[in-house]
């Protein structure tokens, strides 16, 4: 049979403060490897976030000259309808100067026959 043995106080503190020691130990060692780890992750991290920074403002440059070329074909273009209007008033204008002039050639050939049809009477 086994000879249970008894410890005393002091032995059994000593041997708890050495299983938390261990404990602790192995603790720190763990979450060294977890923070090694850990760094690596957010140097990754942060470079992925350098990363997507720099293709948001590449496209950020890439609208605003596509906003500036849009722009300026507005303009080129607006000022290509301006000058259209601007030749089609003048002809608008010439047609309106040439339609009063057949009207009052019209007028004037209307009433040459009717004073000549008073004259004959």
């Amino acid at each position: 049979m086994a000879i249970f043995k008894n410890a005393d106080f002091d032995e059994r503190r000593n041997t708890a403060e050495a299983a938390k020691k261990a404990k602790l130990e192995k603790f720190r060692a763990l979450t060294a490897q977890i923070s090694e780890g850990a760094a690596e992750r957010q140097t990754a991290r942060q470079a992925i976030i350098a990363a997507r920074e720099a293709r948001a403002a590449e496209r950020e440059v890439v609208r605003l000259a596509a906003e500036a070329g849009a722009a300026e074909d507005r303009a080129a273009r607006e000022t290509a309808l301006k000058a259209e209007q601007a030749e089609r008033d003048a002809r608008a204008a010439e047609q309106a100067e040439r339609d009063l002039a057949s009207a009052a050639e019209r007028k004037a050939a209307r009433d040459a026959r009717y004073a000549a049809r008073k004259a004959r009477k």
